[in-house]
């Protein structure tokens, strides 16, 4: 039974507080040959760490408000859930990069960067060089665009809003934190759950409800060899045979 929470940081905190140390993502990044080239585990407080340096970044020195939208154009990848974890904390509202109107800021990757740099005389555009340990891109960014590799180190591992969220504000494509957190209690449990593809929204709300419902995700970029290419290999060396597909 998940312990009561109003908003998605009030769930956040509780997970930190029950088990600090416990992996939460897994990432598997892979070279165009399918062979694995990156894995990278965030604990529990390693994740929050990290949502609370973007949020401090959206918000304190980007400007970003409760109540605006973020366009998250990121291919699978452990940036994806920080990104979460960042806008719930702030209040604001994770949409789809075609999500209708415009979002007031954009968190791209290298392959949708050039989509979205012409624009940064209009929205806040913050690239992800999605690099190990979040190293910045090694040519820099265009004008006008913020290197998260550059500009995220600087803030603190803790994020205290100055407008905080509310049970009702958007908080996934539509969905509040009221929702989230009813899918959260619906979904909870203990397994480690593989997630693929998690520019699908339907995906995207399964590893949602899994993150903050008592579970953790391994997540497989968009470059992995097709299925089956998950097996007894990997689950050796999750040491885990509790991990499984999601879906």
């Amino acid at each position: 039974m998940l312990p009561a929470a109003r908003t998605l940081p009030d769930r956040i905190a509780a997970l930190v507080r029950a088990d600090p140390g416990r992996p939460l993502v897994t990432y598997y990044g892979h070279d165009t040959d399918g062979a694995v080239v990156e894995r990278t585990e965030l604990s529990t407080t390693t994740w929050a760490n990290w949502a609370a340096k973007l949020a401090g970044l959206l918000t304190d020195e980007l400007e970003v408000e409760r109540g605006d939208r973020l366009a998250v154009d990121l291919p699978t990848h452990w940036m994806l859930p920080v990104a979460w974890g960042a806008a719930w904390s702030a209040g604001i509202e994770v949409v789809a990069p075609d999500a209708p109107g415009a979002p007031a800021a954009v968190l791209c990757g290298p392959r949708s960067l050039d989509r979205w740099a012409p624009l940064a005389d209009d929205l806040v555009v913050v690239a992800a060089a999605l690099t190990p340990l979040a190293r910045p891109f090694g040519g820099g960014v265009p004008a006008g665009v913020h290197d998260l590799g550059v500009e995220v180190w600087s803030q603190p591992d803790g994020y205290v809003p100055l407008d905080p969220p509310e049970p009702e504000d958007a908080a996934l494509a539509g969905a509040s934190h009221t929702d989230l957190l009813a899918s959260a209690r619906a979904a909870g449990s203990d397994e480690r759950r593989l997630h693929t593809g998690l520019g699908d929204p339907d995906a995207a709300r399964a590893a949602v409800a899994a993150l903050l419902g008592g579970g953790s995700l391994v997540l497989v970029d968009d470059d992995a060899p097709p299925a089956p290419w998950w097996g007894e290999r990997r689950a050796v060396i999750e040491r885990d045979e509790r991990v499984s597909r999601a879906g």
